[in-house]
């Protein structure tokens, strides 16, 4: 009998989150504004190509066992 009570709060709780989530984040009740980092699109592709062009070092790529938890060079058969 109270597993009806316990899916019947679960399902509830999705609209009540929807609509928290909704007034919080769209309608901003709390006040304040979308970055314009976030909304202006040719700020977001030129920070793409700046990680893209990113040069990046590090190690040899590693395989790791999960059974003896042991890291192992991986060597290329060029």
């Amino acid at each position: 009998m109270s597993g009806k009570y316990v899916i019947a709060a679960i399902a509830a709780s999705f609209p009540i989150a929807y609509l928290c989530d909704t007034l919080v984040s769209d309608v901003k009740i709390f006040g304040g504004s979308t970055p314009g980092t976030v909304s202006n699109k040719e700020w977001w592709e030129e920070t793409d190509k700046k990680f893209q062009a990113w040069p990046r070092t590090a190690g040899p790529p590693v395989v790791m066992n999960p059974i003896s938890r042991q890291n192992f060079i991986v060597k290329s058969r060029d």
